[in-house]
């Protein structure tokens, strides 16, 4: 039981839940003829491969976590490097073994390449400046180009993987910004590091003012509907402008957190509506 409560916690559910819907939906939305099996495994796919890369990341940033995050179960003592290597091993053969018996050869060779680049990324991109971070938005707006791919529609899945890219990316910067003691302590360079909060902040707030003009050319251009345009207006563009104000008026450790969490929300409600504008 203990193992098992380990292993939940490493993985990251809702982080996971929220690839494993981006997967289903986008399949949805971008389908022709429905098999929901084959969405529905390749969303689990999906889960199992951002399951592997919060392990692998685990693994290399313990001696980071011991700052910014100690209740984190390896840092914390709850768990051993040994145990981590393992769960992220067997996850990450369930992921590719799945992929390559169920999916098309084009999703089987993105599940393939995802997984290699996201122990590169624990292992040496997040530790060189916005390179991490670039990496990690891309991994976030593949998961729509992936549940397109899935069902042989990539096309379908570009608008909405730019949209998702563009919010993790902010996510990511302000990550950085909340991590800055531990990374420091690491001698990694992250951006905030290297370049300064300040900085930081105008490039989060530029990325999240192009994000909020895209959000606007789908309805323009009749892709989505009415309905997506009135859904994001409100829920997705209100939170990012609400984060873009917030932070450059405060950048105290709470407030970068709660930032954190608010576009995680955001991300959400970008899935939302989307789903909205092709479908009602």
């Amino acid at each position: 039981m203990k193992h098992v409560k380990v292993f939940f916690s490493i993985i990251r559910p809702l982080n996971c839940l929220i690839t494993f819907f981006t997967i289903v939906i986008a399949g949805l939305i971008c389908g022709e003829l429905f098999d929901y099996k084959i969405i529905l495994v390749a969303g689990f796919t999906g889960l199992l491969v951002n399951a592997g890369g919060n392990i692998i990341n685990d693994y290399f940033d313990v001696e980071i976590d011991k700052t910014n995050r100690p209740q984190r179960a390896l840092p914390s003592g709850k768990t051993t490097p040994l145990f981590v290597l393992n769960s992220y091993v067997v996850v990450t053969y369930f992921a590719i073994v799945m992929a390559f018996f169920n999916l098309n050869i084009d999703a089987f060779i993105i599940v393939v390449i995802t997984s290699l680049m996201m122990f590169l990324y624990s292992y040496l991109f997040k530790k060189i400046a916005f390179v991490g971070n670039l990496v990690v938005a891309f991994f976030t707006g593949m998961a729509f180009l992936f549940g397109s791919v899935v069902v042989s529609n990539v096309y379908c899945g570009i608008i909405p993987a730019v949209f998702a890219f563009l919010i993790s990316l902010m996510r990511e910067l302000v990550k950085d910004i909340e991590d800055i003691k531990g990374d420091k302590a690491a001698n990694i360079k992250t951006y905030p590091i290297k370049y300064g909060v300040r900085a930081t902040v105008k490039l989060i707030s530029i990325t999240g003012i192009v994000l909020i003009i895209s959000t606007t050319v789908p309805f323009l251009l009749k892709i989505y509907n009415l309905y997506y345009f009135i859904f994001v207006s409100i829920f997705v563009n209100g939170i990012l402008v609400y984060v873009i104000r917030t932070l450059n008026r405060n950048t105290s450790q709470a407030t970068i957190s709660k930032m954190s969490k608010l576009l995680k929300i955001g991300m959400i409600f970008g899935i939302i509506a989307i789903l909205i504008g092709t479908k009602l």
